[in-house]
């Protein structure tokens, strides 16, 4: 479905990435896990079209899409939910939901596919009419993976979703990825939370230093020495 292929990136002269490349398969949860500054966030910029690669190739569907903008990419069927919620604060939550729906053959059918997200979410129901920035942390998370739905993702991209939330409402946000999954969309996490997401992925890629330097299972990863030393303190 996706694949990265020697992918190099940064920002102005300096570069991130160092010659990366994973897939993800239809139907799969992949995470990308590391420590800060490894270039998490970079890779998924370098997918969104808002840094251009400077060399290697990612491929959507068997289509090229590096050099592509972001519209482009997300009309393709590829949206990210950023990390920090980004949430328009001052306009209602309905609205912000329906700014998900943008896309051109996400508009058509922009009422039925509202109730459908809102079927996930029952707390973003109840608070419709309240303005984004009066929802809390954990609240304003959900805004913004519903709204991401609102798009009809093929493949769905999130940076930190754990980031700044109690572990209740971590794990109540890893719920929902699993049944985000269990309805046809394809997941891709980039993560700190190593426990959480390794524990829901099917694969999963280290990255330090813009390089990727193991792959396995979630299991297999959780299971790994230099996991466990690094990332775990075991």
């Amino acid at each position: 479905m996706l694949k990265l292929n020697n992918i190099h990136s940064g920002y102005g002269g300096t570069e991130i990435l160092r010659g990366v490349s994973f897939e993800v398969n239809a139907g799969e949860v992949v995470t990308i896990v590391g420590a800060n500054g490894a270039g998490k966030t970079t890779t998924l910029r370098s997918l969104c079209g808002i840094v251009t690669p400077s060399q290697g190739t990612i491929e959507f569907e068997g289509q090229r899409i590096d050099g592509h903008r972001p519209d482009q990419i997300v009309d393709a069927g590829l949206t990210l939910i950023p990390e920090g919620r980004q949430l328009f604060p001052f306009i209602s939550v309905r609205d912000n939901l329906l700014m998900g729906a943008y896309k051109r053959s996400a508009r058509a059918g922009y009422k039925k596919r509202l109730d459908d997200v809102l079927d996930l979410f029952p707390r973003v129901r109840e608070r419709l009419d309240q303005n984004a920035g009066t929802l809390s942390g954990g609240e304003q998370q959900m805004v913004a993976i519903a709204s991401g739905l609102m798009a009809e993702p093929k493949l769905l991209m999130f940076d930190e979703p754990s980031l700044g939330l109690s572990p209740l409402l971590v794990s109540q946000v890893f719920e929902i990825i699993n049944k985000i999954l269990q309805l046809g969309t394809t997941v891709l996490i980039v993560e700190q939370n190593i426990v959480h997401t390794l524990r829901i992925a099917h694969r999963g890629y280290v990255l330090e230093n813009g390089e990727v330097v193991l792959n396995g299972t979630g299991q297999e990863l959780l299971d790994n020495p230099h996991v466990k030393r690094a990332y775990l303190g075991l």
